[in-house]
């Protein structure tokens, strides 16, 4: 079914008119700052192994990983509304600030409970980045060009899939884990030297109000919930008083959060924005595709590692074939949709690959031939890079420009959400079945007492060969458990694409409609049919967008 959908023809001023080169420089300039944030979601995952095992608290392995994704979703709504209030530029370099300093006091990190904390501020900076480096793609380019570019930075969210844990290991390996941490400082000091020169200044500043109640209540009820999700069965048991307590305070935040919404001036998140059918869809689809993701794939490391015996930097190398399926499909889909003015079969097809791949590695154990692991994990790969970037082209696309900033942060905030509660969720499932698996495959064999949940991959090569293989076997069934428990998370993913409306790419960078459309732009229901390389019927604002 086909609807038509008209809207105004204005096209706001924020949204602004630059040469191809300019767009080029402005480009790296968000990449580099992206890189950072991407770069640190997967580069503490070759040292997990090593941390816990100097720092301990293996139980909550996870928190090391979920206390960025925590802060960095929480905080975007935020992120988004600042940038359009007081232009996005200041605050993307604010962002980088931040997210250096809590770099530092990472690496300085004396206990595992101070490097959570300080995570946290990690994670606060990369709220900002992310969302200000895709914000500032929609002032400056439009959604039938922003294909191209989206799949840049898909491609660098693919590249540090990979040389995240890659250099993350072979600084554990080499040097210590604390550098995982200060190798962002030298990063960091070049990405704001280089954002001042390029970025515009005169970015969006549209005069709003800060939902400060809103931001607030948001954060503590999705705290409060993952909080429940990451301690339940490990910390606490499921039906004890803290759990029903943070459990009831998360819905009751989220009740009073709704409430306030409907009555502030400008919402953190506006309600109204879940009237968008594209906006809802994607919202759903990438936090469904986050809680599979970054719940499994944070464990990956971990198995080559104990299960595999690879050293840290080797097991950063394992990784590279996941790398490149990602890098393949984000590139490729990107100019695709950049070419055909249509996105909607790339998560379809995506997901569909993506829950192949997560069964597919659900199989692997430690004596399966590494060939047939790496061919696994380009599976997987190729599913993921057709589906991450894509979400935020969509949504960019159907919401008015005046609502670019919140738009896309909400659109990251539901995948990050989605990543925060995997990761918390199958943390806990990763602590309690390896400590069953563990208790069952040593009973009766003497046992260090600096041997267990919390051994250094380092150590193991001196173990007896029967602690060593019950150790590597239960690794091993637990990662098993892990991604089976992924695969029909993964299948949600797939049936919700099809809810997916699609919306012709503008050829502007101006506003879309208050249903999320451009002028004479149609709606579809049904899936893309890629073999129509026909332009959308919309018409080119004169000085907007990126010249020719």
């Amino acid at each position: 079914m086909t609807d038509t959908v008209t809207a105004p023809d204005a096209v706001p001023s924020s949204a602004i008119a630059i040469d191809r080169r300019r767009v080029l420089l402005v480009i790296s300039a968000l990449l580099l700052g992206m890189l950072l944030a991407a770069l640190d979601q997967t580069v503490v995952a070759t040292a997990l192994p090593t941390i816990v095992g100097d720092l301990g608290g293996a139980s909550h392995i996870a928190w090391i990983v979920t206390a960025y994704l925590l802060a960095s979703t929480v905080s975007t709504p935020l992120w988004g509304k600042l940038g359009d209030l007081y232009g996005r530029k200041w605050f993307f370099q604010g962002a980088i600030v931040i997210f250096l300093v809590g770099s530092a006091m990472s690496g300085l990190s004396q206990s595992l409970g101070m490097l959570i904390g300080f995570r946290a501020i990690q994670g606060l900076g990369a709220g900002g980045l992310i969302v200000g480096a895709q914000a500032i793609i929609g002032d400056v380019v439009s959604p039938r060009e922003r294909g191209k570019y989206q799949g840049l930075f898909g491609a660098v969210f693919a590249v540090t899939t990979v040389v995240g844990p890659l250099l993350g290991g072979f600084l554990t390996q080499h040097a210590s884990w604390r550098w995982v941490f200060y190798l962002n400082l030298p990063v960091g000091a070049v990405a704001l030297v280089v954002t001042a020169l390029v970025l515009p200044s005169d970015l969006a500043r549209i005069k709003r109000v800060i939902d400060y109640a809103g931001s607030v209540l948001l954060t503590l009820a999705v705290t409060a919930l993952i909080l429940v999700a990451s301690l339940g069965g490990t910390t606490f048991a499921w039906r004890s008083a803290p759990i029903f307590g943070m459990a009831g305070a998360g819905v009751v935040l989220l009740a009073a959060w709704a409430v306030v919404e409907r009555r502030a001036v400008e919402p953190i998140l506006p309600l109204g924005l879940f009237a968008n059918r594209v906006f809802s869809a994607a919202s759903v689809i990438g936090f469904v595709v986050g809680f599979a993701l970054f719940g499994a794939v944070t464990f990956l490391p971990v198995f080559l590692q104990v299960a595999k015996g690879a050293d840290p930097t080797t097991s950063g190398v394992q990784l590279l074939p996941l790398m490149l399926g990602m890098l393949t499909t984000s590139v490729v889909s990107g100019f695709l949709i950049s070419r055909w003015g249509r996105y909607k079969v790339f998560p379809v097809v995506g997901t569909a690959v993506m829950t192949l791949g997560l069964y597919l590695l659900s199989t692997v154990g430690a004596s399966t031939p590494d060939a047939l692991m790496y061919f696994y994990m380009v599976i997987m790969g190729l599913g993921l890079g057709g589906v991450m970037q894509v979400l935020v082209i969509a949504v960019q696309n159907a919401v008015d420009h005046r609502d670019l900033g919140v738009a896309t942060a909400g659109a990251t905030f539901f995948r990050s959400i989605g990543g925060s509660f995997g990761t918390a969720i199958f943390g806990a499932i990763f602590a309690n079945v390896l400590e069953s698996r563990l208790a069952t495959a040593l009973r009766g064999i003497p046992v260090p007492k600096n041997v267990g949940a919390t051994v250094n991959p380092g150590e193991l090569a001196h173990l007896p060969p029967a602690i060593l293989h019950g150790i590597t076997g239960a690794y091993s069934s637990t990662i098993d458990t892990v991604f089976r428990v992924s695969v029909p998370i993964g299948a949600v993913a797939f049936l919700l694409t099809f809810l997916l409306p699609e919306i012709h790419l503008r050829t502007h960078a101006g506003a879309a409609s208050a249903g999320g459309a451009a002028p004479g732009d149609r709606i579809e229901d049904d899936a893309a049919r890629p073999g129509e390389a026909t332009a959308p019927d919309v018409r080119i604002e004169p000085g907007v967008g990126v010249a020719e």
